[in-house]
């Protein structure tokens, strides 16, 4: 599993910075967040795009997907009812697609729960927003990425909260190129079931393609209050090991302690020392 770093981590890095310190902290690629590589990533030429590709792999990373899609340009909303704004949201997922497939990504995350939330007409808003899903995986599927709907605690969202809520609106919108993806974070907070347990079950169905690792906390993977807590790594990584998990492990602080760059290479560190562990430990 190749374990890869979200370069917002590392702001205000420029491009080739976050490359070389993910590089030698032993990371194998980045998870790009687009509003760290223009004002407006949906506005990126094809000469850009190509160029911020060739930065990373010039430093021997890959991009593994795309997050945080509809932070930048601002103004984008999942679930407005404003026909203009729908508009222009349709128009940036698509591209951000777009974007995706230039960098080499396989793997895109929607989140961003600030631009995905249930208003005062909460069926038409989910009607627009699984509209503007479809429509997005469709463009996903064309590339051969996996579009991952990404289940958000409830209190920061109250659209897809579970894993479950997630998978039953990719069976319903049934475009194949709809996957799920798992946040430790979010995952520890909100579902029932351990995040080994679901791991299992979603990840040998072949519906779950991608793995965000951090702490309940918001701190970084190893950094939670416990040890031995709901959002303890090592239960899941011998799941997924088991499971045949093929994707990448994106490591996702919210909350960087001491700060970003000391926080991810703290992280590389532990996540690495739990596989090489796992590696020697029975099965």
């Amino acid at each position: 599993m190749e374990i890869t770093l979200c370069n917002e981590v590392l702001r205000p890095m420029a491009l080739a910075e976050q490359c070389a310190f993910a590089r030698d902290a032993g990371y194998d690629g980045l998870e790009v967040a687009p509003f760290m590589l223009a004002e407006d990533p949906t506005r990126m030429t094809a000469a850009e795009i190509a160029g911020a590709r060739r930065v990373i792999e010039d430093h021997g990373l890959t991009v593994s997907s795309l997050h945080w899609l509809t932070m930048a340009p601002v103004g984008l909303d999942l679930t407005s009812l404003d026909g203009q704004v729908g508009a222009r949201t349709r128009e940036a997922l698509l591209r951000l697609v777009d974007l995706a497939a230039g960098l080499g990504a396989g793997v895109i995350v929607h989140g961003s729960p600030a631009q995905r939330r249930l208003g005062e007409a909460p069926e038409r808003q989910r009607a627009v927003a699984m509209a503007h899903f479809e429509a997005a995986a469709q463009r996903a599927g064309e590339h051969g990425i996996a579009y991952c709907l990404e289940a958000i605690n409830r209190k920061e969202c109250n659209f897809l909260n579970t894993i479950a809520e997630a998978d039953a609106m990719i069976a319903e919108i049934g475009v194949p190129a709809l996957k799920l993806m798992l946040d430790v974070c979010h995952a520890a907070q909100e579902e029932e079931e351990s995040l080994a347990a679901l791991a299992t079950r979603y990840v040998r169905e072949g519906k779950l393609v991608h793995i965000q690792l951090n702490a309940s906390n918001r701190r970084g993977p190893g950094q939670g209050e416990r040890a031995d807590g709901r959002d303890a790594i090592a239960p899941l990584l011998r799941a997924l090991l088991d499971a045949g998990y093929r994707g990448a492990l994106a490591v996702e602080p919210f909350e960087y302690v001491p700060d970003g760059p000391a926080c991810a290479a703290r992280a590389i560190g532990y996540v690495r020392g739990v596989l090489d562990w796992l590696d020697g430990s029975p099965a």
